[in-house]
């Protein structure tokens, strides 16, 4: 692999600067061989080996394959030379949204459509274990259509990094729009911090300025702590009462984003059918038999080598394999076998079995369940001809439920259809 002027890999061509940090560079690039556009981060290994942040940056790397959603901006590819990585990633056209606020506060329909793309965005990520701890508007982007792309996971946090009190413990962020908790470094809920630094970003929305703003630090705490701020005239008064409950200085009292999503003021605008999280989408099919199995699968031109390399090394490199949301495998059986079987399992667990889009599943609890709140997403590639890679992952209910569901029941009813288990190392073994 070598790099050839300004063009990268013999793939990619470098254009203009977009932005610089600390240890690279943001340019404009264009795939040679699509024509498609992308944005190109060009990473300096020695200075991230220098500043010990490599790995900070495998965790961007696996945080950021686990985290497809339509409002959180994907990576296609990383490659690497001797001395640079690149991220090839998702070209927001529309640019920061934060450069979008320089010009003004937004309308409040325009604000509500930011924000319920923002806390969709979130939720997926959070039904991932995946925790941002850097959400501001200089981290949101914006595409062509305006539509709002989550971005930046250098900060973020996987569910294996809390503690055994189920607590995160780094103090990060940016002052103004961090938790109360994260500053007073006593454990914090990721979830729950990621809420609050949406609360503050609804408000610069809707006000053009920050609720919490001191030139002194100590003084800016302060204000964060006590939750210390005014709306302004113009806020509707769903919306006062909206972001009085996520400031609210006690983690365990504040808003959750379930609730978020159920006030009155967050479902203006939605449709009944609109589809805001890949993992929960409503109206789906149930699936009851052999002949209602038909499902159109992900192709291998939908799935990068990037995607397969995630799957196979990256799944293993931060969580035991006890701790894991995700349930991999390959299969060489037929498709129709391998639905049968999640259809059988999901009997057993008195779980529905419904087709959604493309390639994807979803276990879902009946009433009469004792797992009635347990979603289970199931996504089904073609990574060759008769060779299936599948996953299954908790999209929303109980963790432990969901972990004794794995443990007890689906992992051990599924060895049957399994040609090789991804990161679970005793299944591995089992197989030898």
């Amino acid at each position: 692999m070598v790099k050839n002027g300004n063009v990268v890999m013999q793939k990619y061509e470098l254009g203009r600067l977009l932005g610089q940090g600390n240890f690279g560079k943001v340019y404009y690039g264009r795939d040679l061989e699509s024509g498609h556009n992308v944005a190109i981060k060009v990473i300096d290994k020695e200075k991230v080996q220098k500043a010990e942040l490599t790995e900070q940056t495998k965790r961007e790397i696996s945080v950021m394959a686990m985290v497809k959603h339509p409002h959180v901006v994907q990576l296609y590819e990383v490659m690497a030379t001797k001395s640079k990585i690149y991220f090839v990633i998702e070209q927001a056209k529309g640019g920061e949204l934060f450069n979008k606020l320089t010009k003004g506060r937004l309308k409040e329909d325009a604000a509500r459509k930011l924000f319920q793309q923002l806390i969709n965005a979130v939720e997926f990520c959070h039904s991932r274990g995946v925790y941002h701890r850097d959400l501001k508007p200089e981290n949101l982007l914006l595409d062509e259509n305006g539509n709002l792309k989550v971005s930046d996971f250098g900060l973020s946090a996987l569910a294996e990094s809390k503690r055994q009190d189920g607590l995160l413990y780094t103090t990060c962020g940016t002052p103004a729009y961090v938790a109360p908790e994260v500053i007073g470094r006593k454990g914090y809920e990721g979830a729950k911090a990621d809420i609050w630094s949406c609360g503050v970003i609804l408000f610069v929305l809707l006000a053009g300025y920050l609720p919490f703003y001191d030139s002194n630090l100590i003084y800016l705490y302060r204000k964060i702590c006590k939750a210390e701020y005014k709306c302004p005239n113009w806020f509707p008064l769903e919306v006062r009462k909206l972001l009085s409950r996520i400031f609210d200085p006690n983690p365990h009292k504040r808003i959750s984003i379930a609730e978020i999503k159920a006030s009155s003021w967050f479902k203006k605008g939605l449709g009944s059918k609109q589809v805001v999280n890949q993992n929960v989408i409503a109206d789906g099919d149930a699936v009851s038999s052999l002949d209602n199995t038909k499902l159109e699968l992900i192709k291998p031109a939908s799935v990068s080598a990037f995607d397969i390399i995630c799957w196979f090394n990256l799944s293993g490199l931060f969580i035991d394999d006890d701790q894991k949301e995700e349930l991999r495998f390959t299969s060489v059986k037929p498709v129709p076998v391998i639905i049968s079987k999640l259809v059988e399992v999901g009997k057993s667990l008195n779980l529905e079995v419904k087709k959604k889009e493309v390639g994807f599943l979803m276990l879902e609890g009946l009433n009469e369940s004792r797992y009635e709140t347990v979603c289970i997403g199931v996504q089904i590639f073609e990574i060759s001809v008769s060779r299936y890679f599948i996953e299954l992952s908790r999209s929303s209910g109980d963790a432990i439920d969901y972990q004794n569901m794995l443990t007890q029941t689906i992992r051990p009813a599924l060895d049957e259809i399994v040609q090789a288990w991804q990161g679970v190392q005793s299944h591995q073994q089992s197989l030898k």
